[in-house]
């Protein structure tokens, strides 16, 4: 988001308004324009109350962000809201500011619509889940567009019409920061939650070390399962050759510092971390999971897709690209090549004619 709404005010000379419920004393972790102006709801839904209470707490934050929405929207007249599906859907069509509206999903359908943490599905009807997932299909029809990030999940959303494939771009410039494929690391970038899959690589590191002991794991990222990541690298004996670091902003220099980029995600949204670190100069290996590494990933070319929580298979790729770095190189450098339809500067413009598009045929009605 902060990329496109930089390059948006910076080179096509866009107002930009940015909307967040949270974070209230929070600086926005990337650089925004000066003209980009954040406005601030102060919901508050990351503050949990108690469990006795929160069902009430939560109807109540929802009605007042709902208002306050709608007011902020309404002083704001943009000619376009964008949102990322989450709260707002069930009452976009309510606002009265009279906006275009664009639904930005950053899932896959199976995963958005579906509860995937089985502890919580236990505990929830049936009808309920399908009467929200009838619901959300019902409110996304109502919107101008719905934007997603792959062709493979355009596929899955048979029951709309309304849909736009516009992938992520690339989040920096890398001009400085490519890789020479030589240093013994390998790199993992996300954050740890079961999604993510990091249990998976760190029991696939152990077998890989085993071959490999000069050879780094380093993953980058932070959240909920840190102290389980850390408890199965102690327990694996993996402390002098997998590290997990915390999230910097400058992961564009510890791409280039490394020679092998790893997703073992169970699904993605898209995987921008992909794209960055091919744009970097790395090869990526890749479960094939839904969805994103099937859109980005040439398999054989620019990196290799392994069978999903196939850990055997992961461990095979990796153990082969560390064994043969003249293959490392040749894939790196057709990885930066073929990322190129990543730029920022292509994907503003799809988001550019959408706008554009959008905006004439609202005129002609």
């Amino acid at each position: 988001m902060a990329v496109k709404a930089n390059y948006f005010v910076q080179h096509f000379g866009y107002e930009i308004h940015i909307i967040v419920t949270d974070g209230k004393d929070a600086k926005p972790f990337f650089a925004l324009d000066p003209s980009i102006k954040i406005h601030q709801l102060d919901i508050n839904y990351d503050n949990y109350d108690p469990l006795y209470r929160r069902f009430f707490v939560y109807i109540r934050k929802r009605m007042k962000h709902r208002r306050k929405l709608n007011k902020c929207l309404c002083n704001i007249k943009p000619d376009i809201t964008v949102f990322m599906l989450r709260r707002e859907l069930d009452f976009l069509s309510f606002l009265k500011d009279g906006s275009i509206k664009i639904a930005e999903n950053h899932f896959d359908k199976k995963h958005y619509l579906e509860i995937t943490n089985p502890h919580l599905s236990r505990f929830m009807p049936r009808f309920f889940l399908n009467y929200w997932k009838k619901s959300i299909l019902r409110n996304l029809r109502k919107v101008d567009k719905f934007v997603l990030l792959t062709n493979e999940d355009l596929l899955s959303w048979t029951e709309l019409d309304n849909m736009a494939v516009i992938p992520n771009p690339i989040s920096f410039s890398v001009d400085s920061c490519l890789s020479t494929v030589s240093n013994r690391q390998v790199i993992a970038v996300g954050r740890y939650e079961w999604q993510k899959g990091f249990d998976l690589l760190i029991t696939a590191w152990k077998m890989i070390v085993n071959k490999y002991p000069d050879w780094i794991l380093k993953i980058y990222g932070d959240g909920p399962m840190r102290d389980t990541m850390k408890c199965m690298v102690d327990d694996l004996q993996l402390n002098k050759s997998c590290y997990l670091e915390y999230p910097v902003s400058n992961i564009a220099e510890k791409y280039a510092e490394s020679s092998i980029f790893v997703l073992s995600s169970r699904f993605e949204g898209f995987g921008l971390v992909i794209v960055e670190a091919m744009s970097c100069g790395l090869p990526v290996v890749s479960f094939a999971c839904p969805c994103g590494p099937r859109d980005i990933i040439k398999d054989n070319e620019d990196g290799f897709l392994v069978e999903p929580e196939n850990l055997d298979g992961l461990v095979q790729k990796i153990q082969y690209l560390i064994a043969h770095e003249s293959e490392r190189k040749l894939m790196g450098e057709k990885a930066i090549k073929n990322v190129n339809r990543y730029r920022i500067e292509e994907i503003a413009l799809l988001w550019k004619n959408l706008f554009e598009s959008l905006i004439k045929d609202n005129n002609n009605d």
